[in-house]
């Protein structure tokens, strides 16, 4: 929808002031509306985790949601609220990645992370790096992450009937190998 996100609360939090010191409440309602989806879906993945300590179960209901919304003739607006409800989720369920804070669906905060994190690694007389220059490759690959798919992305809505089953189904993928993969036992 144009200049509203549903991933870039930011951005939608600045475009509602400039509506409501123009005095424009329609227009800020509607870039209010995704931020109260995103809180929602936010404090969804927040009781999930903790109920279940796990984040599959709001990846897939993540997944779900992104694979759902585009079969339904529902209009632009309500489909960015329910992208903007999954994007919270998404937020709030992935957190943090090989012992390093990442943000999955911010690219300002990752993209002053790589920042730091290539200062630290450039700089001089430094015995032992910063734990921020460790994860350099981590949040450059990151950022990357965010352009190769909005590439792609873009890619797929010009030629694709249901462009939102792919990253849908990419995530399943990642969830069923992480799934699969062996966990340590504890004793007792």
């Amino acid at each position: 929808m144009g200049g509203v996100f549903a991933a870039n609360m930011t951005g939608n939090t600045v475009l509602a002031g400039i509506d409501l010191a123009r005095t424009d409440y329609v227009g800020a309602w509607h870039h209010l509306t995704p931020l109260a989806a995103f809180l929602v879906g936010a404090m969804m993945a927040r009781a999930l985790l903790r109920l279940r300590r796990s984040p599959v179960a709001g990846l897939l209901i993540e997944a779900a949601i992104i694979a759902g919304v585009g079969f339904f003739d529902i209009g632009e607006e309500a489909a960015v609220m329910i992208v903007a409800l999954a994007m919270g989720i998404q937020a709030s369920t992935i957190t943090s990645f090989a012992g390093s804070a990442i943000s999955t669906v911010v690219v300002t905060s990752t993209l002053a992370r790589t920042a730091d994190a290539i200062v630290d690694w450039m700089w001089p007389g430094a015995d032992v790096k910063p734990p921020s220059a460790i994860n350099a490759v981590l949040m450059t690959l990151t950022w990357s992450g965010y352009l190769v798919g909005a590439v792609i992305g873009a890619m797929l809505v010009a030629h694709v009937a249901y462009p939102l089953l792919v990253p849908a189904g990419l995530l399943l993928i990642v969830l069923l190998f992480d799934l699969t993969k062996p966990r340590p036992t504890s004793a007792a």
